[in-house]
C-alpha cells in the first residue's frame, strides 16, 4: 500500500497529466505522404474568452538549415542574408522576421544532427493562403539547390494578427 507521500505524488501527477492532457493542442502528421505534401485551407482560431482582436492571418515559419550534407562551407550570414533579400524579399515586401536558431534532428542513420540555423516568419492574410502557397513553396525550392539542403521545413498555423 502506497505511503501517505506516494499517494500525494501520484495524486499532484495525476492532476497535472490532465491539465496538459486537456491543455495541449493535438497535432498528427502524415510525413511522407501525399497529404502533407498538399496546402491545407486553415481557418482563423476560436475567440477565447477575451474579446479578439485582430483579422484573420497565416503565420508560416521556415526552418533553414546552415551545414551542407555533401560536406561543402556552411551557410554564412552573408549568403542567407542575400538569398532573403533576392528570394523571399520580392514575394514579402510588406515584411518579414528572420530569427537565429539552432537546430537538431535524426538522420537516416539513426545520428543526433546539430546546426547553426534560421527561422523565417512570415505573416499575411488568410485570404491570400491560396495564392502565397506556391510562393513560400518556390522559396523552399530555392534554398534546396542553391545550398545543397535535404530540405527546409515549414509550419503554417491561423492567427490573428493587429497592426
Amino acid at each position: 500500500m502506497p505511503t501517505l507521500k506516494q499517494r500525494s505524488l501520484l495524486a499532484v501527477a495525476g492532476a497535472a497529466a490532465a491539465v496538459l492532457a486537456v491543455g495541449a493542442p493535438a497535432s498528427t502528421a502524415a510525413l511522407g505522404s501525399e497529404q502533407a505534401k498538399a496546402p491545407r485551407v486553415l481557418s482563423a482560431p476560436r475567440a477565447s474568452s477575451a474579446a479578439a482582436r485582430g483579422a484573420a492571418y497565416i503565420e508560416t515559419r521556415l526552418f533553414f538549415g546552415t551545414e551542407r550534407p555533401d560536406g561543402g562551407p556552411d551557410v554564412t550570414d552573408r549568403q542567407f542574408m542575400a538569398f532573403i533579400d533576392r528570394s523571399v524579399t520580392p514575394s514579402f515586401p510588406s515584411g518579414l522576421t528572420v530569427q537565429d536558431g539552432r537546430g537538431q534532428w535524426r538522420d537516416s542513420n539513426g545520428t543526433i544532427e546539430r546546426e547553426r540555423s534560421y527561422e523565417l516568419i512570415l505573416l499575411y492574410p488568410a485570404a491570400e493562403a491560396h495564392a502565397r502557397d506556391p510562393q513560400i513553396e518556390r522559396i523552399r525550392e530555392a534554398y534546396v539547390a542553391a545550398y545543397a539542403q535535404d530540405s527546409v521545413a515549414r509550419l503554417d498555423e491561423p492567427t490573428l494578427a493587429d497592426f
